[in-house]
């Protein structure tokens, strides 16, 4: 029994929460799956579970085990699937979750295009402004807007993000430009409700993450609709770049605080924990870093 048959014995029982589900997952008895964890520990001189008649749950050091484990089994999954895929080629069904905002701005078309150019590949596109379930929900990939947190997800940044506090002239004269984010707080607000934090906005100090909540009498759930409440000057906006660079370049709108927007966001493709990288969503992925890096470098719309 090789160390890597182990491993992946020991990450199914941790996904599936007990042996006997995981016996079920993997087709094989629960006996031998408890056999198959018993070698990895008496190998590796440590115990990675604590057992008992009802759950087992990691020990210290078997939670670090996992997400080492892990990494590696995707690396060799990722490897074995990329092979794999320079013989198949690029086929099958792609199912894709993206934002709406973005996806009727930027990615609709992106993804029209890979379509186009590679005609064995279906796509089922949906764009809806929700964190959806990848595993749960059967999706190959999501393409979202975010600073990466969660550890559960593969992410590849394909391409820079940039957000922007914003108000027309006539606001900023009226009430004042705002030195730093907490002057929002005495100043009219549109509050977005697709933003993950809705009226919390947060911002960058130097090192130190400061937030404010904002308020005001324009609330909307789509980034065009809080533009043009903001061209009508209810208030001031905080909206991604792209859907107001026109108007920022013809002085319609004009920026604040820009040096306390945050660097980290970025915009990502996220796919599931060890799911093999099939051929359609590397291709496709690839497709998207280098459709966004053409768009940038023509001077057209782009989110950063």
């Amino acid at each position: 029994m090789d160390a890597i048959t182990r491993m992946r014995c020991f990450i199914q029982v941790v996904d599936s929460r007990g042996f006997s589900a995981a016996a079920r997952e993997m087709g094989r008895s629960k006996a031998l799956v408890s056999k198959y964890i018993s070698e990895l520990e008496d190998e590796l001189g440590v115990r990675l579970l604590n057992r008992t008649t009802r759950q087992v749950s990691l020990t210290e050091v078997g939670e670090s085990y996992y997400k080492e484990a892990s990494d590696i089994l995707q690396r060799i999954d990722d490897l074995q699937a990329s092979v794999q895929s320079s013989h198949t080629g690029v086929r099958g069904r792609l199912r894709v979750s993206a934002p709406r905002s973005m996806g009727d701005a930027l990615f609709n078309q992106a993804a029209m295009e890979f379509l186009a150019a590679n005609p064995e590949v279906s796509m089922d596109l949906r764009l809806e402004d929700r964190f959806v379930d990848l595993v749960d929900e059967g999706f190959d990939v999501a393409i979202r807007v975010t600073e990466m947190d969660d550890s559960s997800l593969i992410a590849r940044k394909i391409g820079p993000f940039r957000t922007v506090v914003c108000a027309t002239p006539a606001v900023i004269e009226a009430y004042g430009a705002p030195k730093v984010p907490a002057d929002l707080s005495t100043r009219p607000c549109i509050i977005d409700t697709n933003y993950r934090f809705k009226q919390n906005w947060g911002f960058s100090d130097g090192e130190r993450r400061v937030s404010v909540v904002v308020r005001g009498r324009a609330e909307v759930n789509s980034a065009l609709g809080g533009r043009d409440a903001a061209l009508c000057g209810l208030g001031f906006l905080r909206t991604p770049y792209i859907f107001v660079a026109d108007e920022l370049e013809a002085g319609k709108l004009v920026t604040v605080l820009e040096d306390f927007e945050p660097t980290t966001q970025a915009i990502y493709a996220v796919y599931p924990h060890r799911r093999h990288l099939s051929g359609k969503v590397r291709a496709f992925v690839d497709f998207l870093v280098e459709w966004l890096a053409e768009r940038k470098k023509s001077g057209e719309s782009c989110p950063a």
